[in-house]
C-alpha cells in the first residue's frame, strides 16, 4: 500500500483532488487485499495530521530512495488510525445499546430494534426513513420523533419546509 500510496503521488494524475484520491486508493487497496470487510478506516486525519512528515518522507523517498522509513510512516498511520477507528466504533455501539435501553425503558409503546438503528444508520433522518424502515405512516412516524425529540435521543432541524431530526450524540461521536 506504501508503494502504491507513493506511486500514485508521483505521478500526480490530476489537476486537483489527487491527495484525496490517493488516500482513497489506500483504503480501497486494503479492502483488495481483504485486510479491511469495510471501508471504515479513514487514514486521511492521520496524514492531515501529520502533513510535515508525510511530505518529508515521500520526499526523501524521491531523493534517497528511503522506502522503509516511508513504509513504518504508513504502517504506523494504519496502526493509529485503526485502533482510534475501534474506540469510535465502540464508542458508537455503546451509545447505540444505551439508545436501544434508552427507548425500550420510557418509550414502551413505540419501542422496536429498527426504530434505534434507523436514527443510527441515518444520523440525519426524516419521516419518510421511518415510515419505510417500520412500515408506518406519515402520522405515525411523525409521532414517533415527537416523542423520541421530547425524550432527548433526537432533535430536530427545519431545512426548507421538512424537518430533519438529527441524531446528536450519534454526530458528536462521529465529529470526534
Amino acid at each position: 500500500m506504501a508503494l502504491l500510496h507513493y506511486q500514485f503521488e508521483a505521478i500526480h494524475p490530476f489537476y486537483d483532488g489527487n491527495g484525496r484520491a490517493g488516500r482513497i486508493l489506500n483504503v480501497l487497496y486494503l479492502l483488495l487485499k481483504n485486510y479491511l470487510e469495510t471501508p471504515i478506516l479513514y487514514l486521511s486525519s492521520y496524514i492531515i495530521k501529520t502533513k510535515s512528515s508525510y511530505y518529508r518522507l515521500l520526499q526523501e523517498v524521491r531523493k534517497n530512495e528511503a522506502w522503509e522509513e516511508w513504509a513504518l510512516y504508513i504502517l504506523e498511520g494504519i496502526e493509529e488510525t485503526s485502533r482510534l477507528t475501534l474506540e469510535k466504533v465502540r464508542s458508537i455501539k455503546g451509545l447505540l445499546d444505551a439508545t436501544v435501553e434508552g427507548i425500550k425503558g420510557r418509550l414502551p409503546k413505540i419501542y422496536s430494534k429498527e426504530l434505534a438503528e434507523t436514527i443510527f444508520e441515518n444520523p440525519y433522518s426524516k419521516i419518510d426513513y421511518l415510515v419505510k424502515n417500520l412500515s408506518i405512516d406519515r402520522k405515525t412516524a411523525s409521532k414517533y420523533f415527537a416523542e423520541l425529540e421530547s425524550n432527548g435521543f433526537v432533535s430536530h432541524v427545519k431545512v426548507g419546509r421538512e424537518k430533519i431530526f438529527v441524531n446528536k450524540k450519534l454526530m458528536q461521536i462521529l465529529r470526534e
